[in-house]
């Protein structure tokens, strides 16, 4: 017989009570910080060629305070390709030779190798990174490869799920380590056999994913007669359909709850997509819920689609606009009203434990479970709350670690008081 369904209250209960893989891990590095501070520039997305004219810097950035502890040094004659080395560096040890492998330019990926690079200078953890963008192109691939290997590179880091996929379907079996960042849930996409397990070969999976369950308990929550969501996704991006919306997808469907799946077919037109797609969505759940006080959109971690936030609300109405990222609930009015997620910051910070574990030997890299970060990461932006004209319950008010106030000023870090400018 089947177990009974378990009811709101139950799953909200569960969620907060979920086993904190990440442990002790997080605690040795610091906490990870929401991007309210000074951040790297917007990347571009567009490919870069070979034109020794274009600088590194189209596609690789970091935090200043990151620069003050590392020297950033482009390739000559290769653009996309940069070395770094702690500036107080001495020749006592050899350090340890670590790759990174960037499949295209990224906002996320400035903010997970800044905070890759701050965890390794906090853990004193002698090192010489080796940062390439390979284009997602399979020839510059296996290249890197080949680089990696004759260059003796202790670790491979992929950095994001296309070059997770990528290193997966090419080098699985490898005789180098490869530990992923800011990529997507494993299990999900087939590559890892379950999140106890290690994956019994060269790699050791983190995901930015937070289990279905885990996330659909915090939305009853926030709405309990939920009627109508619209899930926003990048339709070339393989693993956020897969990941992100499809179980969000099925889940709903699966409790009678109406679903608009709005995907955007070409990246590099999102905004001019996203558009009429949100209008019309927003027009369909009026239909059915006048006031949208019971409609959400659910914006999930394509970049083509994040970083378009304020196209979004500027055609929800008083929809709730959460999200699965984190870090696109900001301070003012161009931000998302809830995020329940795990930002690349907090899974940057996992990813470079795990490094650290395999480079000092502590850790078998095809014995480490799969690195989820719970309880999630969540944000709220009450200037936001106040638009939709809703409320949050105190169990999310409590679980939030970052919340800005009715002005969309910061009110809360890491779930301390955080100070206004002035005070």
């Amino acid at each position: 017989m089947a177990a009974p369904k378990p009811t709101h209250r139950a799953a909200i209960v569960g969620a907060l009570t979920c086993c904190l893989i990440l442990g002790a891990h997080m605690a040795g590095a610091g906490p990870a910080q929401a991007q309210t501070g000074p951040a790297p520039a917007a990347t571009q997305t567009r490919p870069l060629g070979e034109d020794a004219a274009v600088s590194h810097q189209a596609w690789f950035k970091v935090t200043e305070a990151t620069r003050e502890l590392w020297r950033i040094l482009p390739t000559p004659g290769n653009p996309l390709e940069v070395r770094i080395s702690a500036r107080d560096a001495t020749a006592e040890t050899r350090p340890k030779k670590v790759m990174v492998v960037y499949p295209r330019p990224s906002s996320a990926y400035d903010i997970a190798i800044s905070k890759i690079l701050s965890v390794f200078a906090n853990k004193l953890l002698s090192v010489e990174l080796t940062v390439v963008n390979f284009q997602n192109d399979d020839a510059r691939g296996r290249s890197v490869l080949k680089q990696a290997e004759d260059e003796q590179v202790d670790l491979i880091l992929a950095m994001g799920s296309e070059s997770t996929a990528w290193l997966w379907d090419h080098y699985k079996g490898g005789r180098l380590p490869v530990v992923t960042v800011c990529s997507k849930d494993p299990v999900l996409l087939g590559q890892a056999p379950a999140y106890d397990r290690g994956s019994g070969v060269n790699f050791a999976f983190t995901s930015l994913n937070v289990p279905i369950d885990v996330q659909m308990a915090y939305v009853a929550a926030l709405k309990p007669q939920l009627k109508s969501i619209a899930v926003i996704a990048d339709g070339a991006n393989v693993s956020a359909m897969e990941t992100q919306a499809k179980p969000v997808v099925d889940y709903a469907r699966a409790r009678g709850i109406s679903v608009l799946e709005l995907t955007v077919k070409d990246a590099a037109q999102a905004k001019a997509e996203l558009a009429p797609l949100v209008k019309a969505a927003t027009e369909a759940m009026e239909a059915r819920d006048p006031g949208l006080g019971s409609s959400v959109f659910w914006v999930t971690g394509s970049t083509a689609v994040f970083r378009e936030i304020a196209t979004i609300n500027a055609h929800a109405g008083r929809a709730a606009v959460l999200s699965v990222v984190p870090d696109i609930v900001r301070e003012g009015g161009e931000s998302a009203m809830l995020s329940i997620g795990i930002s690349f910051e907090s899974n940057a910070q996992l990813a470079a434990l795990y490094a650290s574990d395999v480079l000092t030997g502590r850790s078998e890299v095809g014995q480490m479970k799969v690195g989820v970060v719970t309880p999630p990461d969540m944000s709220i932006n009450f200037r936001k709350v106040r638009d939709a004209g809703a409320s949050i319950p105190l169990s999310i008010f409590a679980a939030a670690g970052t919340i800005f106030d009715y002005e969309g000023s910061l009110v809360r870090l890491d779930g301390k008081a955080s100070a206004r400018p002035g005070q």
